[in-house]
């Protein structure tokens, strides 16, 4: 029978490269979330009151979403990092809330035109990719047998 050293010896270098660098992408996403929810002046600063006011309008479905989508994202790194079946769970939930997140910012919200601009929508765009790149690997990982 394998010991648990075995099991995470025959890991492949790649899982903790995509775990850690993940880990560190989507602990940017926490710290802005929690940032942003507890209203910290200093991270805020640079916001104009109109953003602000954007912000702090959000409905509570949104405020879900994007727990959802942040929270998902951490905790999907944090299971590859554990070779868990369960990231490919968390990184569905994550995208989900990206998918709500992102109809409410563009299709139903009136998102301030100074947070509509190119660099907005390319880092919109990163997220996209992040996400559904993290959720590929997840998937594939579970069905080479890596994450159990």
């Amino acid at each position: 029978m394998a010991s648990d050293d075995d099991a995470v010896a025959r890991r492949p270098w790649h899982l903790w490269a995509v775990g850690v660098l993940s880990l560190i992408w989507n602990a940017g996403g926490a710290v802005d979330y929690v940032m942003t929810k507890t209203h910290n002046a200093a991270y805020l600063a640079n916001f104009t009151p109109e953003q602000l006011a954007w912000f702090d309008s959000f409905p509570p479905v949104m405020t879900v979403a994007w727990a959802v989508g942040v929270w998902g994202a951490v905790l999907g790194s944090l299971l590859l990092l554990l070779a868990n079946r369960w990231a490919v769970w968390a990184f569905t939930a994550s995208l989900a809330g990206l998918v709500i997140g992102t109809v409410y910012q563009f299709g139903v919200s009136a998102m301030p035109a100074s947070l509509n601009t190119p660099a907005g929508m390319a880092f919109t765009a990163a997220l996209w990719i992040g996400a559904v790149l993290l959720l590929w690997y997840a998937i594939r990982m579970r069905a080479c047998g890596v994450l159990r």
